[in-house]
C-alpha cells in the first residue's frame, strides 16, 4: 500500500486554522485521499489529558521547562499511536499544529535554549517530519484581537504581545530555511487566503 502524507497548519492564536484546515480537508477529499485529522496538544486520549494541563491557569508558576516537556509528551504519544499508523496505511494526516509550534511557542516566545530544545525534539521526533507545513502569517496584534473574539483566553493565549512577537519571528525564520514550509499571508481576505492553500494543496498532491 502507497504510504500517505502529513501535512501541519501553523500559525498564531486569530490566524484561522480552523477554516484553512476545513478547506485542506475538502481539497484533500476532492482528490480522493483518505484523510485523517489531528491536532496539538492532543489527539490521543493521553494527549488530551496533557492538553488540558498545559491549558488551564494554575495556582503556582508553570515553568517553561514544564511547558516544554508536557508538550512533547503529548507529541509522542500522537505520533507513535496515530500519526504513523495512519501514514503507513496510505492515509493523509492533517495536522493543527506540530513541532514548528513548539519551536515558535516554546523557543522564541518563552525562550527556551536552542541546544536544548533540539534535544527534546531529537528524542521524541528522531527525524520525524511533515511533508508540508503551511504557515498562516498573520500580525500577533490582529490575531490575538481575532482570538479575543471567540471568547475567553487560554493561559498560553494571554502571554502577552511581545511573546507573540517573538514567537512570529521564529516561524518566518525556520520558514526561511525550510522549503517544506508555505508562507500564507492570513491579513488577507479569507477567502484569497482560502484560494492560497487550496492551489499549494493542489499542486502538492499532484507531485
Amino acid at each position: 500500500m502507497k504510504s500517505g502524507k502529513f501535512i501541519v497548519v501553523e500559525g498564531l492564536e486569530g490566524a484561522g486554522k480552523s477554516s484553512v484546515i476545513a478547506q485542506i480537508n475538502t481539497a484533500l477529499k476532492d482528490a480522493q485521499k483518505d484523510v485523517v485529522n489531528t491536532r496539538e496538544p492532543g489527539g490521543t486520549p493521553m494527549a488530551e489529558a496533557i492538553r488540558a494541563c498545559v491549558k488551564q491557569p494554575w495556582d503556582e508558576t508553570v515553568t517553561t521547562e514544564t511547558e516544554l516537556m508536557l508538550m512533547y509528551a503529548a507529541r509522542s504519544q500522537l505520533i507513535e499511536n496515530v500519526i504513523k499508523p495512519a501514514i503507513e496505511q496510505g492515509q493523509w494526516v492533517v495536522g493543527d499544529r506540530h513541532d514548528l509550534s513548539s519551536i515558535a511557542y516554546q523557543g522564541g516566545g518563552r525562550g527556551v535554549d536552542r541546544t536544548l530544545l533540539d534535544t527534546i525534539r531529537g528524542i521524541t521526533l528522531q527525524g520525524f517530519k511533515p511533508d508540508l507545513t503551511i504557515y498562516l502569517d498573520v500580525e500577533p496584534a490582529v490575531g490575538l484581537a481575532r482570538a479575543r473574539g471567540r471568547g475567553e483566553l487560554d493561559r498560553i493565549e494571554l502571554s502577552g504581545l511581545d511573546f507573540f512577537e517573538r514567537a512570529r519571528s521564529s516561524y518566518l525564520a525556520e520558514a526561511d530555511k525550510d522549503n517544506s514550509i508555505r508562507v500564507v499571508d492570513a491579513m488577507q481576505d479569507m477567502d484569497a487566503v482560502h484560494q492560497c492553500v487550496v492551489s499549494i494543496i493542489n499542486q502538492f498532491v499532484q507531485q
